[in-house]
């Protein structure tokens, strides 16, 4: 979406601070020996309490309020009772919301306490690659380069992307134009960003795989050569200088 007035900036702020607290409580929340489960209705009951219909579940259908993805899952990980957090698992959540129209996602990996996995270089990688990618993004500039840039600085560090995950608008509706804003140069890919529209940057830096597939269950998305991925977004709103980040209070960056 285009923001163009007021009342537009102020829904757009109001749901995004509110996947952002959601975020940031549900991080704060999670322990070892709860399930994933136990952690998605903590949030989902958050996103009740602020007004918010969780858009997973109002757009697709999707079987908990929010995505949480556990080790070797990238994304869309179905919340269970049957999986329970375990100290240095590498966790992600992913939470977005519809409140008023207005639509808003944001979503951040983390290691559960210790680091016993010796993950946290990829998670902080994944985090300093999105802010570099988000300070470079302005009003006319190519969308194209911007996952040249992602790329660049992944294999910089000595990490891969996903190459079938994606960025995405989104606004007026979970995902809207534009529909892709990959995490590599795609010279094919001729879309611009532009002044006052919003969109949701998206990084997914991996270990080994360069593809994600779906597992049996048709929403857990893993890596087709194994690995960890880890995984940030942000939601924000271009202008000509440096984007203004909604969903900035969910605290990813810590």
């Amino acid at each position: 979406m285009s923001i163009t007035n007021d009342i537009d900036l102020r829904c757009m702020q109001q749901i995004s601070q509110i996947v952002g607290e959601t975020l940031k409580q549900m991080r704060e929340y999670a322990k070892p020996g709860m399930s994933t489960k136990e952690l998605d209705e903590f949030g989902g009951a958050l996103l009740t309490q602020y007004g918010a219909k969780s858009a997973p579940k109002l757009t697709y259908g999707f079987p908990g309020w929010t995505c949480i993805s556990v080790n070797h899952e990238i994304a869309h990980g179905i919340p269970s009772e049957r999986t329970v957090l375990k100290e240095g698992d590498l966790v992600n959540i992913d939470v977005s919301a519809e409140l008023n129209g207005y639509w808003s996602d944001n979503g951040g990996s983390f290691i559960l306490g210790t680091d016993t996995q010796n993950l946290l270089p990829l998670v902080n990688a994944s985090k300093d690659i999105l802010r570099t990618a988000i300070q470079n993004i302005r009003g006319g500039i190519r969308i194209a380069d911007i996952g040249k840039l992602i790329d660049k600085e992944a294999k910089r560090r000595g990490y891969k992307v996903i190459l079938n995950l994606t960025g995405h608008g989104v606004g007026h509706s979970l995902h809207e134009e534009p529909e892709e804003i990959p995490n590599w140069y795609d010279k094919s890919n001729t879309g611009r960003f532009r002044k006052n529209s919003v969109v949701a940057i998206e990084t997914f830096i991996s270990t080994q795989s360069t593809f994600a597939d779906t597992l049996p269950d048709g929403w857990t998305l893993v890596g087709d050569c194994g690995g960890f991925v880890a995984q940030h977004e942000h939601t924000i709103l271009v202008t000509n200088s440096v984007p203004v980040i909604l969903t900035a209070c969910n605290n990813i960056w810590e």
